[in-house]
């Protein structure tokens, strides 16, 4: 008995150890194709950013080390207005860009799908028109609104087209994580009405969506350059720019672009922990 009980082990054990074998080796090796995937891709962005900070700290003198470039920054005359101007477009182009389009992705999601892809045709639409061709449309507009002392902030309708493809995409996969029908048949069984559903059901459970959409509006608007200084309007990049421009050191070129890059990505981590840490709360 025992030496039929052993024989009729053997064959259950043996395929039972095998896969979990091979699943293994395979897990290893596609651990081992992931660590080396983001080693160099981690390298190809973190060895251009070091040469260029390793520029911007050159002195005069060679294999010296000064920060004169970065003090020259900073003593700009307009680089500080053009900071607090980027950073209220950045505001107020998120705020019009989720007003517009979160209820209205909702609102199709839940009554009106079959319009879906002729709205997913027209929020990916400014992908395939360049900038420049949107500034040689709306220069004539601009001029003419221009007469009406306006400030640089009406520059938010431009960088709402601009923003609309990638605020589109993060706000559309957090709509489809969710069974947002499900919840909208739920709430109005319950009473509720369409803005309580749309704003106080469905929109809570897209925080990660309405974040990611954020973050991309602003480093749009943060990073933007072409309208703006085909425009004449004094944010950030053409700042920046400007800078670069008008100073003999060349140690100034490194240092506005090293700066413009830790700016951005300085705010971007604080507005994602910030966001995180109220989800949290």
């Amino acid at each position: 008995m025992a030496a039929v009980t052993s024989l009729g082990e053997t064959p259950l054990a043996a395929p039972a150890g095998r896969p979990r074998g091979m699943q293994r080796s395979r897990l290893r090796r596609l651990n081992a194709f992931r660590y080396v995937v983001f080693t160099l891709f981690g390298l190809f962005i973190v060895l251009p950013l070091l040469a260029l900070l390793r520029f911007s700290l050159e002195g005069s003198k060679l294999g010296t080390w000064s920060v004169s470039a970065w003090k020259q920054i900073v003593s700009y005359p307009g680089l500080a207005s053009a900071v607090s101007l980027t950073l209220e477009l950045a505001v107020i182009t998120s705020l019009v860009m989720l007003a517009l389009l979160l209820p209205t992705m909702i609102w199709i999601k839940l009554r009106v799908q079959w319009i879906s892809r002729a709205f997913e045709f027209l929020c990916l639409l400014p992908l395939t028109i360049p900038a420049i061709a949107v500034v040689v449309g709306l220069g004539p507009v601009y001029n003419r609104i221009q007469h009406y002392s306006l400030s640089a902030l009406q520059l938010f309708w431009v960088y709402v087209i601009l923003a609309l493809p990638y605020a589109y995409r993060a706000l559309s996969s957090g709509l489809d994580a969710i069974d947002a029908v499900t919840l909208a048949e739920a709430a109005r069984s319950l009473g509720a009405s369409w803005f309580t559903v749309m704003f106080r059901v469905i929109a809570p459970n897209m925080g990660q969506a309405i974040l990611n959409s954020v973050l991309l509006t602003g480093a749009l608007v943060l990073g933007e350059f072409t309208i703006a200084y085909q425009l004449l309007f004094g944010t950030l990049q053409p700042t920046l720019y400007s800078i670069s421009r008008n100073t003999p050191n060349a140690g100034v070129i490194f240092s506005t672009s090293m700066a413009s890059l830790l700016f951005a990505f300085a705010l971007l981590m604080i507005v994602s922990y910030a966001g995180r840490r109220r989800r949290r709360g």
